[in-house]
């Protein structure tokens, strides 16, 4: 099977791009970028928390409701949820309504305000998971990763949910951290 199929504008990409009309803009414009800012990041390791079980497809479409739930994943804010604001959200339609994965959300952005606290910055920590060149592994042939194993032991340590290995290493990709892109 070829890694790369042809776009509508017959430029290849990597063979996953072009699954629904909706991923291709998100992957020219988003998906492998290096990210700097936390919010993006914070947003983006919670919506990867999310996708698991699921696809990224799904969660692309519901992206909008998410950012308006979770209060455009500003973690200071959601520091400030309750029980009775997670209730709330597993009645809402416009997301996905997993208690788990909800009150992950809550928790993580108490991790966040803590680690930023002891960092600096949530990019500043993220980056440092960052692989040197030597420790990549050939693109899209694996779904973990020795860094995304050692970020994922680091933050469930420090409390976080919902951040396995394979869910760190979609968000590496995504944030920039691993490029992951088909060679050809």
């Amino acid at each position: 099977m070829r890694a790369t199929i042809p776009g509508p504008d017959g430029q290849f990409r990597c063979r996953w791009c072009p699954a629904a009309p909706e991923i291709l803009p998100f992957r020219e414009r988003e998906w492998g970028f290096p990210v700097n800012d936390d919010s993006r990041l914070f947003e983006r390791l919670c919506l990867e928390g999310f996708q698991s079980g699921l696809s990224w497809r799904t969660i692309l479409a519901k992206r909008e409701n998410f950012r308006a739930a979770f209060l455009g994943f500003d973690f200071d804010h959601i520091t400030r949820f309750a029980d009775a604001d997670v209730e709330r959200l597993l009645q809402g339609p416009g997301i996905v309504r997993h208690r788990g994965k909800i009150a992950a959300v809550v928790k993580n952005a108490r991790r966040a305000h803590e680690l930023v606290k002891q960092e600096g910055s949530l990019a500043s920590y993220v980056w440092r998971f960052e692989p040197k060149a030597f420790e990549l592994s050939p693109p899209q042939t694996w779904s973990v990763s020795a860094a995304s194993v050692a970020m994922s032991k680091d933050l469930k340590r420090r409390g976080w949910s919902f951040v396995g290995p394979t869910t760190v290493y979609a968000f590496m990709q995504a944030m920039g951290l691993i490029n992951d892109h088909a060679e050809s």
